[in-house]
């Protein structure tokens, strides 16, 4: 731990020294953090462009819950993220064969990059549960690194399989109806069956958005919390409950639409860039330097 930290000063020097062109990656800097900045919790920036202050951790195991692929670090979040997660997992624990939840990544001790796995994650404000129904709340940590969440889909995600349960649903729909909750991302084979199925109040719907490889585990997105002014929430999901939109999803998996041709004379795109610290908030500096 003494050499990580070593090794994170080096990597947060170099990045103060060093002319933008020759700074080091972001995602190298915030990976090599092993702990929270000792400051107000605030997240800066955007969902995938961004940096938290004063993270809090989830604690490895919980009455309802536990913290999954430990090596990975990734277990810390903003206090409502935490708080979220734990009055998430009481209600799961109320259904049939479930006992709570098995949390995958929500962030880095101070957010930011990674580097590997995600875009998003770096506000501590989105964390991916796993569709795997936790029948165990006492996994060791070799197990955690060894189980393997569940696939809830067929067909290329268009519809949901055996797997799926009327458990997933409830789960997800007090998720979604939780104000904390900006949006869920999931396969959208699984909104449209959540669509098929739901006969009451369908307002919540509006927060279930597909996305691919959302088949696994679900991902949810809080809101800015109130007062946060760094912090950059994503646009409202489009009005109405988001059905018809999950329909053609489904419908383009079916039967693909042609590929658009190129024109030969246009450029090529540009692989997008990894960010620098001169890309982030500027705010994420003092966060990264903060012990």
């Amino acid at each position: 731990m003494k050499l990580a930290r070593m090794a994170a000063c080096l990597l947060t020097t170099l990045a103060l020294a060093l002319p933008v062109q020759a700074e080091p990656l972001a995602k190298q800097l915030f990976g090599a953090k092993t702990t929270p900045s000792r400051q107000k919790s605030a997240a800066y920036g955007s969902y995938s462009k961004g940096c938290m202050a004063g993270a809090v951790e989830l604690p490895e195991t919980g009455p309802t819950w536990q913290a999954m692929r430990l090596s990975r670090n990734r277990n810390w979040g903003s206090p409502e993220m935490v708080s979220f997660i734990q009055d998430l997992s009481g209600f799961a624990a109320q259904q049939p064969g479930w006992q709570g939840l098995y949390i995958g990544d929500i962030s880095q001790p101070r957010g930011g990059p990674m580097v590997s796995g995600h875009a998003s994650h770096q506000l501590g404000l989105d964390a991916d549960i796993w569709m795997l129904p936790a029948s165990r709340i006492n996994l060791t940590r070799k197990e955690r690194e060894a189980v393997s969440p569940i696939d809830v889909t067929r067909n290329k995600e268009a519809f949901t399989n055996g797997n799926w349960s009327r458990a997933h649903h409830q789960i997800l729909k007090a998720a979604a109806s939780d104000p904390r909750v900006a949006r869920i991302f999931v396969s959208a084979g699984i909104k449209l069956q959540m669509c098929n199925d739901e006969r009451g109040d369908r307002s919540w719907l509006r927060k279930i958005r597909p996305w691919w490889k959302h088949n696994y585990h679900f991902h949810v997105r809080l809101a800015c919390p109130r007062g946060m002014r760094g912090c950059v929430d994503q646009d409202p999901p489009p009005a109405g409950d988001g059905c018809d939109d999950a329909q053609q999803w489904v419908n383009d998996i079916l039967n693909p639409p042609p590929p658009k041709k190129r024109d030969p004379n246009a450029p090529k795109p540009k692989p997008r860039r990894e960010y620098v610290m001169a890309d982030l908030p500027k705010q994420c500096m003092g966060v990264l330097r903060a012990d």
